[in-house]
C-alpha cells in the first residue's frame, strides 16, 4: 500500500478493533492537540494526520475501501464503476452475454442517463448528500467546574467540501489542485463550548451540528466532548456523592459541639453529638454533586477524624491522669 499508512499513524495493527483504534486516537489527540502544544507547528501537523487517519479507520465503509485501495480509497467507487463499464453487457471472454430489450423511448432515457453531466468537455460528478462524521474532543475540568459548569475555547480540525471543485474532486476531468482530487479540504476552527454541571469522568457531552461538515449538502455531524475530571485535594467523588474527612477535636468528640465542614459551596456547621467515635460518618443531604441533566444533587458524607491534643500542659496531663483513674479500662 503506497502513500499514507493510517494504521502506522495511529500506532495500531491492521487487525485492530474499533475500540483499539478509538483508544489510540484519544491518546494521541490529547498528546498532540494544538491547545496543549501552542505554537508547535510539528505537533499541529501530527494532530491533522491523526484526525485524518481516525476519520477513515473509524468508519467501516471507508476502512474497507482504504484496506483495498490504500490512500486512493476516495476513488473506490470510480474504480468499481470503470470496471463495470469495461464490460457493461456481460463477460464475453467466457462466452456469456446479456440480452436487453428496449421499449419505445428507452434508448433515449438510457443515453440521457449515461451522458448526463457531460457538457463542453467537462464531467461533473454528482455527490449524494451524506451526513458528516461525529467528532470527539477531550476536555479536562476541575471538580469545581464539574460542580458549577464551565466553558472552553477549543480548536477543531474539520473537513469541508473543496471550494475549487465544489466537492467533486475534479475540474474538466482533471484532479482538482486544491484538494488533490479528494473533494475535501482541512480547516482548523475555534469554538466556544459549554460543559454542563454534573459531568464526570467519561461523560460525553453532545453538541449538535458542530462535528464534521456533511457531503453534498448533507447535515453536519455532532461534536462530543469527552470529559475527564481532575482529582480534588479535599473531596473524593463516588458517583454524585462527595466524601470528605472532618477534623474534630478530642474534647468536641467527647463532650459534643460544632465543627465546620467544607463543601463546594462553602463551609457548613455540623453538630457533633457527645461521645462521637472516630471514623463515624455524617450524611449531609443535597451537598454533593449535581445530577447531570436535572436539578437534584447527591450527598456529602463527612467522616470524623478525631484529633488528639499535643504539647499538653502539666495541668492538662493531671486532668488526663484523673480520667485514667476514673476509667481504668
Amino acid at each position: 500500500m503506497a502513500g499514507k499508512d493510517y494504521y502506522t499513524i495511529l500506532g495500531v495493527n491492521r487487525n485492530a478493533s474499533e475500540r483499539e483504534i478509538k483508544q489510540a486516537y484519544r491518546k494521541l489527540a490529547r498528546q498532540y492537540h494544538p491547545d496543549v502544544n501552542a505554537g508547535d507547528k510539528s505537533a499541529e501537523a501530527r494532530f491533522k494526520q491523526i484526525n485524518e487517519a481516525y476519520e477513515v479507520l473509524s468508519d467501516k465503509e471507508k476502512r474497507r475501501k482504504y484496506d483495498q485501495f490504500g490512500d486512493q480509497w476516495q476513488y473506490a467507487d470510480q474504480f468499481a464503476q470503470a470496471h463495470r463499464q469495461q464490460a457493461p453487457f456481460g463477460d464475453f471472454s467466457k462466452g456469456g452475454y446479456t440480452e436487453f430489450r428496449f421499449g419505445e423511448g428507452d434508448l433515449g432515457s438510457l443515453f440521457d442517463d449515461l451522458f448526463r453531466g457531460f457538457g463542453a468537455g467537462t464531467f461533473k460528478r454528482r455527490v449524494r448528500p451524506r451526513r458528516g462524521q461525529d467528532v470527539e474532543h477531550p476536555v479536562e475540568v476541575t471538580l469545581d467546574e464539574a460542580y458549577r459548569g464551565a466553558s472552553r475555547l477549543i480548536s477543531l480540525q474539520t473537513e469541508e467540501a473543496c471550494s475549487g471543485c465544489g466537492g467533486s474532486g475534479s475540474i474538466q476531468n482533471m484532479p482538482c489542485s486544491v484538494c488533490r482530487g479528494s473533494g475535501r479540504v482541512t480547516r482548523l476552527k475555534r469554538l466556544e463550548v459549554k460543559i454542563p454541571p454534573g459531568v464526570k469522568d467519561g461523560s460525553r457531552v453532545r453538541i449538535a451540528g458542530k462535528g464534521a461538515p456533511g457531503y453534498g449538502g448533507g447535515k453536519s455531524g455532532d461534536l462530543y466532548l469527552v470529559v475527564s475530571v481532575k482529582p480534588h485535594q479535599i473531596f473524593e467523588r463516588k458517583g454524585d456523592n462527595l466524601h470528605v474527612e472532618v477534623a474534630v477535636p478530642l474534647t468536641v468528640a467527647v463532650l459534643g459541639g460544632e465543627v465546620k465542614v467544607p463543601t463546594l459551596k462553602g463551609k457548613l456547621e455540623l453538630k457533633v453529638p457527645s461521645e462521637t467515635q472516630n471514623g463515624r460518618t455524617f450524611r449531609l443531604a443535597g451537598q454533593g454533586m449535581p445530577h447531570l441533566g436535572n436539578s437534584s444533587y447527591g450527598d456529602l458524607l463527612a467522616q470524623v477524624k478525631v484529633i488528639l491534643p499535643t504539647k499538653l500542659s502539666p495541668q492538662e496531663k493531671e486532668l488526663f491522669e484523673q480520667l485514667r483513674k476514673l476509667r481504668p479500662n
